[in-house]
């Protein structure tokens, strides 16, 4: 039993790890994707809705502390749900934006969070793709001219797509898509922002093959790199791989 919850502690913290290594990549060379993060409904004191620790929060503020020229970031929460843990973290924190999106008619419906927010857009149930796109184009665009950050973290939840029971929108495929294709270009193509990624909610099967999609569609627009294109790159993917394998390794079959 304590091995199993040694492992479990040490893969929680492997995860925190890639998290952090991956905001410090996109300030490196432009853009990062994570895509075991985003759990926005957990502050620095509390867990909720299926998140266990704040991820987010921890990226922010070790780029403010680790990363010269980082004094200024903006958070694009566009999961169907308020983003109300890393809300009620940087509550009255001047050197963060919050832009957030989201169906206001479900869960956690955090009024007190909701005071962080420096720009809210609230979606009814069975949005459609028009209506939440016409958003993005016109909010987006507007808050990083304002603010002017110099990283962005955009939690890009796909629990927006039609069918999911918990977001309750309707969103298609194509809809993630062009919402990504759009957070990219505002921010990396028009501004040179340097952006970080994370994949956040999403509970039906096709989940993952709309990431995928939407992550190949990026690369296709020049959005974003082939990361093994960079050899050094390819060889910190490989330490970390090494990493996590011996981390994970020897415990298994134990209790």
């Amino acid at each position: 039993m304590v091995s199993t919850l040694t492992t479990y502690i040490g893969l929680r913290l492997c995860f925190l790890q890639l998290v952090l290594q991956a905001g410090k990549l996109a300030i490196e060379r432009g853009w990062a994707i994570n895509i075991g993060g985003g759990f926005h409904h957990c502050s620095s004191n509390s867990g909720g809705g299926f998140c266990a620790y704040a991820d987010i929060t921890l990226a922010v503020k070790y780029m403010f502390n680790h990363i010269d020229g980082v004094k200024k970031a903006m958070i694009v929460d566009f999961d169907a749900h308020q983003g109300n843990g890393h809300e009620r973290d940087f509550l009255g924190d001047e050197r963060v934006f919050i832009l957030d999106m989201y169906n206001r008619l479900i869960y956690p419906g955090d009024n007190f969070a909701k005071q962080a927010i420096k720009r809210k857009v609230e979606l009814n149930h069975h949005t459609t793709d028009q209506v939440y796109l016409e958003n993005i184009r016109r909010h987006l665009p507007a808050v990083l001219d304002e603010f002017d950050p110099d990283v962005v973290v955009y939690n890009a939840g796909t629990d927006i797509l039609e069918g999911d029971r918990l977001g309750n929108l309707d969103i298609t495929p194509e809809g993630v898509m062009e919402r990504d294709r759009l957070v990219f270009t505002e921010v990396r193509k028009k501004r040179g922002k340097p952006i970080f990624m994370l994949t956040s909610g999403g509970y039906q099967r096709n989940n993952a093959r709309v990431i995928a999609d939407s992550i190949l569609g990026l690369h296709r627009e020049k959005l974003i790199s082939n990361p093994l294109e960079d050899s050094h790159v390819t060889s910190e993917l490989r330490e970390q791989g090494a990493s996590l394998a011996q981390g994970s390794g020897g415990n298994e079959g134990e209790t």
